[in-house]
């Protein structure tokens, strides 16, 4: 029997999760913390991730370790610290800055369908990974990453195209992550053997 369903994600243990939602087939590792998160169908995290308002679409791969919405602390303010806005664990008298978490979860971050985000990463946010893009471990990503590309290093720079020229640009717009259960399960030997530019000529 297979061990991921669609009706409900397979949650390790010692996880903390609020406000989030899952597609089918969805894995989250343990000691893995949620936050405001959209998880898309077949997408999952490893161990130990920390994932702050992010949507994620279908087929994502994240590796252990990994930080996404990485939040931020008020530089512009006279301190940078938790009692400012998070006033009522310090006073009895005083709640905490509503308005702020409010603009925290504002600022999504957005990772793509069949992206794969390497151990131990960092995405700020507000950063997009389009579609197909793949960020190396360690990497810190400040900025939007474009479909289908390959980046790496502090802060994250482009390494190459993950296909050659064309390829992307096919690929994109075959979107087999739209693609049913049976349709994934019939096409499987194809995603298994053929490279990409076979494929998208057999499927386009």
């Amino acid at each position: 029997m297979a061990r991921l369903s669609s009706d409900q994600p397979f949650i390790h243990p010692d996880c903390a999760i609020t406000n989030s939602t899952f597609g089918a087939y969805v894995e989250i590792g343990a000691g893995t913390r949620l936050a405001n998160v959209e998880l898309g169908n077949y997408s999952y995290c490893d161990r130990t991730c920390d994932i702050a308002n992010a949507q994620i679409g279908k087929f994502a791969n994240i590796a252990s370790f990994t930080r996404v919405g990485a939040t931020d602390h008020p530089m512009e303010k006279a301190s940078l610290h938790h009692f400012l806005y998070r006033s009522a664990d310090y006073w009895d008298d005083v709640e905490d800055d509503a308005a702020w978490f409010e603009h925290r979860a504002s600022r999504m971050t957005v990772i793509g369908h069949d992206t794969w985000v390497g151990h131990a990463a960092i995405i700020k946010p507000e950063v997009t990974i389009g579609h197909g893009a793949i960020v190396a471990s360690g990497a810190v990503v400040t900025k939007d990453v474009t479909p289908y590309t390959i980046v790496g290093g502090v802060t994250a720079a482009p390494i190459r195209p993950r296909y050659p020229a064309g390829v992307a640009e096919r690929m994109l717009a075959l979107a087999w992550w739209d693609w049913d259960n049976a349709r994934l399960r019939a096409a499987l030997p194809d995603f298994r053997s053929l490279q990409a530019e076979a494929f998208l000529e057999k499927y386009e």
